[in-house]
């Protein structure tokens, strides 16, 4: 399953990391790409909605993410071992890849 990050809204965000690690532990195959804001997603937090937790907790059980190196990069932001620069053939990969595409 391929799922597509586009936002750091923090409760979107929560909820999209949530629905991997969900995903992920119910034994499906599980890659997030992110776009646009959502490269941001490392490291956020909000009093009721711990992004860089859930990120984290993905991470911890194997769950791949890339992140857009273009949009990275427009915010003058390097990757990271956890979000790896990667581009949009990175992207279009993981489409080709997923039998699933979800977005958030």
């Amino acid at each position: 399953m391929g799922i597509i990050i586009e936002t750091k809204e923090p409760e979107k965000a929560w909820n999209a990391f949530r629905f991997a690690v969900t995903a992920k532990k119910q034994n499906y195959e599980v890659k997030v790409f992110l776009m646009g804001e959502a490269v941001e997603c490392e490291g956020l937090t909000h009093e009721k909605y711990n992004v860089d937790e859930q990120l984290k907790n993905f991470i911890a059980i194997g769950g791949e993410i890339m992140a857009c190196g273009t949009c990275l990069k427009s915010r003058q932001k390097d990757g990271t071992e956890a979000c790896p620069l990667s581009t949009m053939i990175d992207c279009l990969k993981v489409v080709e890849w997923a039998d699933k595409i979800v977005t958030f």
